[in-house]
């Protein structure tokens, strides 16, 4: 149930504009630090998920990986692996939703 919650305010969040999506765009935000939430697909490739791992955990911005990519395409309307949440309410909403 929260799952579902978590993709509908991603999707809220799309609609809000207050995401990046894609690997180049969401880096770019990790290094300008603006991003305050990183998505990553549970099922994105090993160099992927190592290049986004690694500059979150540099610049000490919150990452999940609890989606697939399917199920982040479907809640944002893209296709996408990787997403950055620009606002943080929305981070702190969609960390409590997960994380519990």
């Amino acid at each position: 149930m929260n799952r579902t919650k978590a993709l509908n305010m991603l999707g809220l969040a799309m609609r809000a504009g207050k995401l990046v999506t894609g690997e180049e765009m969401t880096l770019k935000e990790i290094r300008n630090e603006k991003a305050a939430l990183i998505i990553l697909a549970s099922d994105a490739g090993k160099n992927t998920q190592k290049k986004i791992k690694d500059k979150s955990s540099y610049y000490e911005i919150p990452l999940l990986d609890a989606f697939s990519t399917d199920e982040i395409s479907a809640a944002i309307g893209k296709p996408r692996m990787v997403i950055g949440i620009l606002d943080q309410g929305f981070a702190r909403k969609v960390q409590e939703l997960i994380l519990g």
